[in-house]
Order: structure tokens, then sequence, then C-alpha cells
């Protein structure tokens, strides 16, 4: 079925907003709740995980559905995620309305799927505030001793260009990387591999891919770092990060140049289809 611009563009517009907790703390709650209606609306049951920042309390949004078997000991769970702060000054388009977008219509997605596993759909919090938010959620993991089956991690999906010379590459990394910046990065770390292989393999079929596995968690290439997959490599979870490359592509991120009009509706549409493949293949099987 063909990707629904007007729905994926209805969820830029109502995104696209400085999102701070303290230049703009009543945006990024009004964009709290806006996500939780939005999964509730998909029809998954929606919670949030509280946790302390900035002196007071911020919360991730957390929208889950389960196989429809429902068995009593479930398969570990899937998790798709992306955060929903910005940096202050910034609309945040590519970073990071643009992977909420796709994880909203994902969400829509999974009731026409046969599940053999729980799937977590998570909007973090303060992600651009040292991963506070995702650090807080996979604290809890490891605190409750759960294991997950993954998590992807959507970072900047948005920004494309069919330019020659339009992708900058990032220092150190041991693999040959297009020049031309219309292809998507999935990094994993070590633990990881199986993940980002599988994940590269579900979506190649619907836009150019490029996988990397990086060394450890990544220290000597401090670029595969920066988003909230890295939360969960350091507490010895599988994860992998989707993404446009941001800065290495992107000349408007972080900056207030960074709005919707510079985000690429086709290529967004075909992240969508990618990772709508990609969780169907892990999340239909155990």
């Amino acid at each position: 079925m063909p990707i629904d611009r007007n729905r994926l563009r209805e969820d830029l517009q109502a995104l696209v907003g400085e999102r701070h907790p303290i230049t703009s703390p009543h945006r990024l709650r009004q964009t709290e709740a806006y996500l939780h209606r939005r999964f509730s609306e998909a029809e998954l049951t929606v919670t949030t995980q509280s946790f302390p920042a900035f002196g007071g309390t911020s919360h991730n949004v957390i929208g889950t559905v389960l196989p429809g078997s429902n068995p009593a000991q479930p398969a570990p769970p899937l998790i798709l995620a992306a955060h929903f702060d910005t940096v202050e000054g910034s609309p945040g388009a590519d970073d990071n309305a643009s992977a909420l977008a796709v994880m909203l219509y994902v969400a829509h997605q999974v009731k026409t799927m046969t599940l053999a596993r729980p799937i977590r759909f998570i909007a973090f919090n303060l992600e651009e505030e040292n991963l506070l938010g995702s650090r807080a959620y996979t604290s809890l993991l490891q605190k409750n001793g759960e294991s997950i089956h993954g998590a992807i991690v959507l970072e900047c999906v948005g920004y494309a260009s069919h330019q020659p010379n339009s992708q900058k590459i990032p220092p150190g990394v041991p693999i040959a990387v297009p020049t031309t910046g219309n292809f998507l990065a999935v990094i994993g770390n070590e633990r990881s591999h199986q993940l980002t292989g599988s994940v590269a393999q579900a979506m190649k079929p619907h836009l150019p891919i490029v996988p990397l596995v990086v060394p450890g968690n990544g220290e000597k290439l401090p670029d595969t770092r920066r988003s909230d997959h890295t939360s969960f490599w350091e507490q010895g979870f599988p994860a992998v990060m989707l993404t446009d490359t941001a800065n290495f592509r992107n000349p408007h991120y972080h900056q207030p140049t960074d709005t919707l009009e510079t985000l690429n509706l086709d290529f967004i549409a075909a992240v969508v289809d990618g990772v709508t493949a990609a969780v169907f293949a892990m999340a239909s099987s155990t």
C-alpha cells in the first residue's frame, strides 16, 4: 500500500517547532501529549516513564502492542524508538520530527501484522541532554532483569540529496561510504552485529542502505554514539541507529533552519517502508 504522504506531513507539521526543556518547555509538553494521543489512536497501550531532570520530572512515552495470542511467556520485545526534544533555537524538523513521524506511521501499521513478540514504541525525552530519557529507560530494563530482542533507534531520517558530493564522511569510518547523500546508515556495535544485518537486509529493497558495525561500543568512533542507541549499548542490549548522518549531510542540523521545507518526503516515505519491513521481519518470528 502506498505511503500516505498527507499523514506524514500532518504529523511533521504538528511536531516541528523548538522543543526544549528550558527555552520551550510548554512546546515540549505539548509534543509529549501529541505523541501520547497518536499512540492511543494507533490502538497501542500507552504508558509514561517518569525520571528526574532539571529539578523536576520528565517523561518518556511508551506505546506497546502485544502478540494476538498473548502467550503467558511472550518473546522478548522489539523496541522502535525516537527522541522528541530539540536543541535550543532549532525547530528540529530532521532532528528529530522526521523520526517521530516515521515511528507514528509504523505504529499504525502494526495492527495489520501477525506478531510473535511485543513491540514497544518509545518516544524518548531529553536525548539532547546527555541521553537522559533513554538512560533512565535502559537502567530500568537492567534493574528489572528484562531482556529485549533489540532496539531500532531512529535519529534524523528526513534529509536526503541526490547531488554529487552531498555526503561528507565521518573521520575514521572503516568502510566505503557513498559521496551522494541519498542513503540511510544502519549503525550497530559488535554485540548488535546480527541485529544490524537483519535490519539492513529487510530495508535494502526500499532504499539505499549502508550498514556499519563498530568495535566495542563505538568509543573510537564517537560520531556513531550520538543518540539513544548508546544507552542500550552501554547496558549490554543490542541496538542499532538508523540515520541520514545528520551534520555529515544536512547543513541545517541543530540550526534555526532545520525546518519542514528542508525535508525530503519521498525519502521519509521510503524510510517508512524500510522500517515497516524490518519491524515485520523481526516481530513476526521468534
